[in-house]
């Protein structure tokens, strides 16, 4: 099936705009990059409908990677059920969202730049999504790590982006050591990373064989899928990954990048079902990470960070469903929430390019008059990740929590508690964005047709994406993916509605009401509005004696007493003082010769005769 072709496409347009984009027109590095990305996405739809449909792993070796005793690591992908669709995910949204960046991006600088970094992910990321072992899959998974820095950082002329960018990298790397330790103990144990024979083996394996060790598997491969999917306690770069440009936020840290911990969590099930420990810990720091997320999104008043923090709440939503068995619905949750999730960071997007750059939700109000197609199509939005009923978000998210009821109820209601508070701040800021009068500086006005088209796309997709049969199509996977609870579907929803409602009464219909709340609040609404104070809580714990010890043992200890004083400088002290004697020796003096040259023959002279007199 000539498997590489779906990623040899973006990595083609990634060269060709990166070697040779800053000497190309944009049109042509538009068609480009949009190219690239549509050749893959019609060559998934090839593939899959020869495949289909799907009742096996289809598999392609690509070439020997690693040869080494009984290891034997290839090159190799795989397509199956689960595959297919992170395959569609991300060539679909990715394909709308570089339609959409062409019109976003127009007046940036670095234009062939975006581009070709934009294509790398897509290679990486799709390299992450076929790869048939671990191996393969950490390629892409450290791949769309890089490609997340290159692009949060795209400003790197401004302290804050390249901090942010920074910031973005190392977090991960922390959660990436992890992984890799992760890895390195499945080599040790099952002399393989190939996901179809890990599968066998653990099919074959007792319940209460080596569990100690698959429980430590699972645990230091959450670890990495902490980091890459922004849970507690590696969550603090996602907000901050607000600081590269809108369609970054919508790709990477909405619909694709950020959902490679859940898939990845999917796609080693069987380690998990034999680690019931690493599974509780998955499932409560998913709902652990919903729940805090979910309350400092009350408060922040920048419309792209309201929309990170419901990113990193939803992506807890995911681990959830995965921490309960319900793989399917997490994955169900994992396609609803690239719609609507995109939809409104490219939402978010149309609003700051018709407000010439403003994100303050302070300033802006009435946009529903200069805006309308954006303001229909982030209601939508809005709507969808509400989970009210008929919308995506309901099937998907309803699927989580009634799975999440069945396997403990507490944390059902807390699930659907964080439901209501999701819907309320993300409706707080679709109120202040569109509803009541403008309170902005600029003249708002609609975005461009290459803007508008892919929000109606998704929009569409938000809407009706939940009819989408994910679960039943994936349950020849993960059989325990079926938990429909209808009253626990009711409840949830409920909850969503009632947010909407709140919201509209405290940011629309009397919005007096919002600044009492304020003021009840108190001394809670200064803790959650500064998030808890998590990130000086790293920077005093964590940053400061790093960077305290890294002064004063690394660099004035080992780098300046050790290396500089004690071998580099202690070196240079040794040859100069030889030299010192040298140049006495060379001093340019006849009669300084002749003593040397007297002193020398004595030497000779005194030597022979005290070794050689007896001969």
């Amino acid at each position: 099936m000539n498997l590489w072709l779906i990623f040899l496409f973006p990595l083609a347009g990634f060269l060709i705009n990166g070697i040779w984009g800053r000497r190309l027109a944009r049109p042509l590095i538009n068609t480009v990059a949009i190219g690239s990305v549509a050749l893959s996405f019609l060559y998934v739809l090839f593939v899959l409908s020869r495949l289909w449909p799907i009742d096996t792993a289809v598999g392609e070796h690509c070439f020997t990677w690693i040869q080494s005793g009984f290891l034997n690591v290839g090159f190799d992908l795989v397509v199956d059920r689960l595959t297919a669709v992170m395959l569609l995910i991300v060539t679909g949204v990715g394909l709308i969202i570089h339609i959409y960046s062409t019109g976003y991006m127009a007046h940036e600088e670095g234009y062939w730049r975006f581009f070709s970094y934009l294509n790398l992910f897509m290679f990486f990321m799709l390299v992450l999504v076929l790869g048939s072992n671990l191996l393969v899959a950490f390629v892409g998974w450290e791949g769309v790590g890089l490609c997340s820095y290159l692009l949060i950082a795209f400003y790197f002329k401004e302290t804050w982006a390249s901090n942010a960018g920074n910031k973005a990298f190392i977090v991960n790397r922390i959660g990436d050591f992890g992984f890799m330790l992760g890895i390195l103990l499945t080599v040790a144990t099952f002399h393989t990373l190939d996901f179809g024979k890990l599968a066998a083996q653990m099919t074959n394996l007792p319940a209460q064989a080596t569990t100690g060790v698959i429980t430590a598997i699972a645990l230091l491969l959450f670890v990495g899928a902490t980091g890459k999917s922004a849970q507690i306690p590696l969550y603090v770069w996602l907000p901050d990954a607000m600081a590269g440009p809108t369609p970054v936020s919508a790709l990477i840290h909405a619909a694709t990048m950020v959902t490679a911990g859940v898939y990845m969590t999917a796609r080693v099930a069987f380690f998990y079902n034999h680690a019931p420990s690493a599974m509780t810990v998955v499932a409560v720091i998913g709902l652990a990470t919903a729940v805090v997320a979910a309350t400092i999104g009350i408060t922040q008043t920048d419309i792209k960070r309201v929309y990170a923090y419901s990113t990193v709440s939803q992506l807890g939503y995911m681990f959830l469903g995965a921490g309960v068995g319900a793989y399917s619905a997490s994955i169900f949750h994992v396609m609803t929430h690239a719609f609507f999730k995109a939809l409104l960071f490219l939402g978010a997007g149309s609003v700051i390019h018709g407000l010439s750059g403003e994100q303050d939700l302070r300033h802006m109000g009435g946009l529903r008059k200069y805006m309308p197609i954006t303001c229909v199509t982030l209601l939508v939005a809005s709507l969808a990740i509400s989970g009210v009923p008929g919308f995506s978000g309901f099937f998907s998210k309803d699927a989580i929590l009634s799975a999440a009821y069945a396997h403990s109820p507490w944390m059902f209601w807390v699930g659907a508690i964080t439901a209501g508070i999701t819907a309320f701040y993300v409706f707080r800021a679709f109120f202040l964005t569109f509803m009541g009068d403008y309170r902005g500086h600029h003249h708002p006005h609609e975005s461009p047709a290459s803007m508008t088209i892919p929000l109606i796309v998704l929009a569409i997709l938000s809407a009706g994406g939940g009819f989408i049969n994910i679960p039943g199509f994936l349950s020849q996977a993960y059989p325990l993916a079926e938990h429909e609870n209808s009253t626990a579907m009711i409840i949830s929803a409920s909850f969503g509605i009632l947010g909407i409602v709140i919201a509209a009464l405290m940011y629309w219909i009397r919005p007096s009401l919002a600044e009492s709340a304020r003021r009840a609040a108190g001394p809670l609404y200064t803790l959650v509005s500064n998030k808890y104070y998590v990130d000086e809580m790293y920077q005093t714990a964590v940053v400061k004696p790093l960077v305290g010890t890294s002064r004063i043992l690394l660099w004035r200890g080992v780098d300046e007493g050790i290396i500089d004083t004690g071998i580099v400088n202690g070196l240079a002290r040794i040859v100069r003082g030889w030299g010192v004697l040298f140049r006495r020796l060379q001093s340019g003096s006849i009669r300084n010769y002749a003593t040397w040259v007297l002193a020398g023959s004595l030497i000779v002279i005194f030597v022979i005769g005290l070794f050689g007199g007896g001969r």
